[in-house]
């Protein structure tokens, strides 16, 4: 009797032991880190319109076509005119083809190609009250619970003026009408928006998130209080620092090669921080003549000679669509052999690194 005792203590010992490293686990910080050599390589590979449609057989469809595996596979996560949801299914599903999850967390109720106005529901205003925040806790839940690491870009590009939570739309180079009084208050709201967002994944311990701040290559509009750093929620808060660089979108635009485009906006990069890793999180150009081909060559050849040192990451926007006008973008790689070829011949190198590092 005696020696079922002693058996029964050490396996509810052992259970409890197990029970213990499994809760630790849970809440050990797991953060994407900069790889040790080169430059991770990640895309956007076409998930359609909405950004939304992942699929498995889009995923495998992106590496057939290019040869080569990717770190990330980034989506939006479009918050619509009901209610807040984690987007389960489209993380496993990039989790198991082996990639990590890139959200792009877009506070919105309808897509459009352009915005005049703040979201009538997700509003700056709105995310900082706490008006959305039991909906918040229940998608951190839900993503806790997935034991998935994932990278979360929350309202990118917010120094345009094309997105609902834009500087510009949401009070501008205004200084008294939100926070303090020295700053812009388009700016501070957006800042505070994100805060406040990361501020309840640490209350409900989701550990296995990296914050990504995400701007556009150019201000606009081009006003001193529409700054990079002055949307920045902070070094605590962020753990990447990354940019949309973007040559010709459209047939009547005017054509500006990768290096044009980014060496006017990596001095603004770096002044945001000087600890975190640069990302280039988008770039892409449209089909012109034979013009995209070169293009590609020049802002990978530029990344891997060096030429901005900080930058970690490349990520390709793979995506076509159809324009107001009826004129065609067309960035996906594959929209010429010229282009597609260069873009795999280019990321063959073992520069491009296609596995993830965590902490």
């Amino acid at each position: 009797m005696k020696k079922i005792i002693i058996i029964l203590m050490i396996i509810s010992i052992i259970l409890m032991a197990i029970s213990c490293a499994s809760a630790s686990d849970s809440n050990q910080i797991i953060k994407l880190k900069a790889p040790t050599k080169g430059v991770y390589l990640a895309a956007f590979p076409d998930f359609g319109g909405p950004e939304d449609a992942v699929t498995a057989k889009r995923i495998a469809a992106f590496k057939k076509m290019t040869g080569q595996t990717i770190v990330w596979a980034a989506f939006s996560d479009n918050w619509g005119k009901s209610k807040i949801t984690f987007p389960s299914k489209a993380v496993k599903t990039i989790h198991q083809a082996g990639l990590v999850p890139y959200i792009r967390l877009m506070p919105r109720s309808t897509l459009e190609d352009s915005y005049s106005k703040p979201d009538r529901v997700y509003s700056l205003d709105n995310i900082i009250n706490g008006k959305f925040d039991p909906q918040l806790r229940k998608w951190v839940r839900d993503a806790k619970n997935s034991n998935i690491p994932m990278i979360i870009d929350f309202a990118p590009e917010m120094n345009g003026d094309w997105f609902p939570w834009s500087g510009k739309l949401n009070g501008a180079g205004t200084k008294n009408k939100y926070g303090n009084l020295n700053l812009a208050d388009g700016p501070e709201k957006y800042r505070d928006a994100y805060r406040h967002i990361i501020t309840i994944f640490r209350q409900e311990k989701a550990t296995k998130i990296t914050w990504v701040f995400h701007v556009d290559a150019y201000n606009t509009p081009e006003k001193s209080w529409n700054k990079y750093k002055a949307y920045y929620p902070g070094d605590s808060y962020i753990d990447w620092i990354g940019v949309s660089v973007y040559g010709a979108q459209t047939p009547s635009e005017d054509w500006e090669t990768f290096n044009q485009v980014m060496s006017s906006s990596y001095p603004q990069l770096t002044k945001i921080s000087s600890k975190k890793p640069l990302a280039v999180l988008e770039f892409g150009v449209t089909e012109r003549g034979t013009k995209k081909a070169k293009w590609i060559s020049d802002a990978l050849v530029s990344i891997k000679k060096g030429k901005y040192p900080r930058i970690k990451a490349m990520s390709y926007w793979h995506e076509n669509w159809e324009n107001s006008d009826g004129s065609m973008s067309r960035l996906r790689l594959d929209s010429s052999k010229s282009a597609l070829n260069t873009y795999k011949n280019s990321i063959k190198s073992s520069f491009f690194v296609k596995k993830a590092q965590f902490t």
